[in-house]
């Protein structure tokens, strides 16, 4: 038998909110979190919009000696899993350390470091002798995952997982069968991203994957609606805290809900696009109901990866078709990321947050600026308005370039 696995913790940051409170009120409300960049001079670039982490200081949250030797994406990393293992009532002295792991994901890593050491490079005339001793450490994507459990001498299994924007629910899958399997007791997991960079969107803007929609800004990021353009990048960081059942009750732990069934495929099809029709995402989906041993129609809302590109939005609803059928019709699918953006790495943990807040709050929040319906997303996408309603089980799915695909399966707790 296969232990069971619990939600006991949360921890995030994000464009609309430096709290997961702050967080859950603004995409219940429908606010948007997307502006004009200010990091950088963006006369050049194609995009000059994204949903950046507004407010964020991090020596509000650690010493300036630690935040200058990190990058940001491990500042967000850090501060969001202090949040949820603060939230999950983890007392010092009262787990056994061997057995609490941390699995935490990036898909891209430091990349403004990145950017500011090879500028000191070349300002240097390529001499290397300006580079940072700090500079590898603060790259690598596992930092963050080192880090955390370096702060709280965690000692059980530590490492990253990066598998693009499906990044952080792979983090989440892994800790499950970490758990399950009794490797475990407890995992800390989830992911972070901070590339709102010239690279960043440089990059993506290459690739033809963001929104030119310049003109306004909090209105480009437009899941499943016809005249989307692409997605709208995002930032942040989002921590789950996950036990095994037994471990979170004989602590008297609070839990959120239960991790019921989880789910991975690859679509071997193509670096960028989906599978037609969704078929990857499809597969994924009926993984995780069977393990989660339910019948689709007992899903009653899906967290959608929603990203506003043309090809992901299409594919997406012909898989929730195709897995649901008529059933497909009767739930709220919704996308966050009309809201706080494509935190690319972290957007599978971010969502799957969303998704837990649902269950515990009866509210879906809003797929916001949905204004005109394409023949090829047909569904219930919970158009600009949360909808209060029983929520007992939600599927959260995630994809990412590379061909991968996450189902993850929320679900009430009950004895």
């Amino acid at each position: 038998m296969k232990k069971r696995v619990v939600v006991t913790g949360l921890g995030a940051l994000t464009p609309v909110g430096l709290t997961v409170e702050d967080f859950w009120k603004a995409i219940t409300e429908g606010k948007s979190g997307v502006d004009n960049i200010t990091y950088f001079d963006t006369a050049e670039f194609d995009t000059k919009f994204a949903a950046e982490l507004k407010g964020f200081d991090p020596l509000n949250y650690m010493d300036r000696k630690i935040s200058q030797r990190i990058d940001p994406f491990t500042q967000y990393a850090m501060v969001a899993s202090d949040m949820a293992i603060a939230d999950s009532g983890l007392a010092e002295g009262s787990y056994n350390k061997d057995r609490v792991g941390v699995i935490y994901g990036s898909g891209i890593g430091g990349m403004w470091t990145y950017h500011k050491q090879q500028n000191i490079l070349y300002e240097r005339g390529g001499k290397p002798d300006r580079i940072s001793p700090f500079f590898i450490p603060m790259l690598i994507a596992d930092i963050a995952a080192g880090r955390i459990s370096i702060k709280y001498g965690l000692r059980g299994p530590n490492y990253a997982t990066t598998s693009a924007c499906a990044t952080s629910a792979n983090s989440i899958i892994d800790s499950v069968m970490i758990i399950q399997r009794g490797d475990a007791d407890v995992m800390i997991t989830g992911g972070s991203e901070a590339v709102i960079c010239p690279m960043g969107v440089g990059g993506f803007n290459a690739l033809k994957a963001l929104s030119t929609r310049n003109d306004a800004p909090q209105k480009a990021s437009r899941p499943f609606d016809k005249n989307r353009d692409g997605f709208v990048m995002g930032e942040g960081g989002a921590t789950l805290v996950l036990e095994s059942l037994e471990h979170a009750k004989a602590r008297g732990a609070r839990i959120y809900c239960e991790l019921k069934g989880i789910g991975m495929t690859a679509d071997a099809h193509h670096i960028t696009d989906p599978s037609p029709n969704g078929e990857g995402v499809a597969r994924a989906m009926k993984i995780a109901i069977a393990d989660a041993g339910i019948k689709p129609e007992d899903i009653d809302v899906i967290n959608a990866h929603g990203t506003s590109t043309p090809p992901n939005d299409r594919n997406e609803s012909a898989a929730i078709r195709s897995v649901f059928g008529e059933h497909a019709y009767k739930m709220n699918v919704h996308s966050i990321k009309s809201m706080v953006g494509h935190l690319l790495g972290a957007a599978g943990a971010v969502e799957c947050i969303s998704a837990i807040l649902s269950i515990r709050g009866g509210m879906v929040p809003p797929t916001i600026n949905y204004e005109e319906k394409d023949p090829d997303c047909d569904l219930n996408y919970t158009p600009n308005t949360a909808v209060r309603r029983t929520v007992n089980t939600v599927m959260s799915d995630n994809s990412g370039f590379g061909g991968h695909n996450t189902a993850i399966i929320f679900q009430k707790y009950e004895e």
